[in-house]
């Protein structure tokens, strides 16, 4: 956790932008995508995992009808929460430090538990996934959004991309090359698709799917709790 903690305290200044650059402005229409499966119930208590500077959670806030009572985003990175302090306006949202696998609430807290581009970043993801389970109340929302690797004919390409384009132009702009080799690696090797919805399951989650954006490179995965 210290490594990733600290990467992203190196990369927080020109994160945001980065985001914008290297997904070419979509990674705000990926999470508007996700907000639109918010569940529709009045007062939503939200808690977002590995938030970043806040963007999940404003995107939360500004979609049309949903009804929000309060959010929390939690994230091991400092640096990028005060940043996302600066953001968050008088949207009742507080940002705090904390770690996916150790969520300091108790059980059946929230109506809704989100995470976007984090849950591979964690070191046990099955033991993050059992901790959004916990926390949530009976009938529950798990909202993952990550990105994956997508079928023919594109994954040439985009394999080109993620492994050759995206580190050069992601260390160039952050001025940490690592950060953005890491990256890569860390898109490549972690779990997509059905495999990972094995791994929800596992955690406990029912009535899972997953929906595909960008062809595949980018996959929202949703489940529920039961009561």
């Amino acid at each position: 956790m210290n490594q990733v903690r600290d990467l992203f305290n190196k990369i927080s200044p020109t994160y945001d932008l980065i985001n914008r650059v290297l997904s070419f402005g979509q990674d705000v229409a990926w999470r508007k995508k996700v907000a639109r499966h918010l569940p529709a119930r009045p007062h939503l208590q939200i808690l977002d995992l590995a938030t970043g500077t806040a963007d999940q959670l404003l995107a939360f806030f500004r979609t049309p009808g949903a009804s929000i009572h309060k959010a929390i985003g939690l994230d091991v990175a400092e640096e990028m929460l005060k940043i996302g302090r600066t953001k968050i306006g008088s949207f009742p949202i507080e940002l705090i430090a904390g770690d996916a696998q150790a969520i300091p609430f108790g059980e059946h807290r929230f109506d809704v538990v989100s995470i976007s581009f984090g849950i591979r970043n964690v070191a046990d993801p099955s033991k993050a996934l059992r901790e959004m389970h916990r926390v949530l109340k009976p009938k529950g929302r798990c909202l993952i959004l990550e990105f994956s690797i997508p079928s023919k004919p594109i994954r040439p390409f985009f394999l080109f991309y993620l492994r050759h384009v995206l580190p050069r132009l992601g260390g160039w702009l952050s001025k940490q090359n690592f950060a953005y080799r890491y990256l890569n690696q860390t898109i490549e090797a972690f779990p997509s698709g059905e495999p990972f919805l094995d791994l929800m399951r596992a955690a406990g989650f029912s009535q899972l799917k997953q929906v595909p954006m960008n062809l595949g490179s980018v996959r929202l995965y949703i489940g529920e709790k039961g009561t």
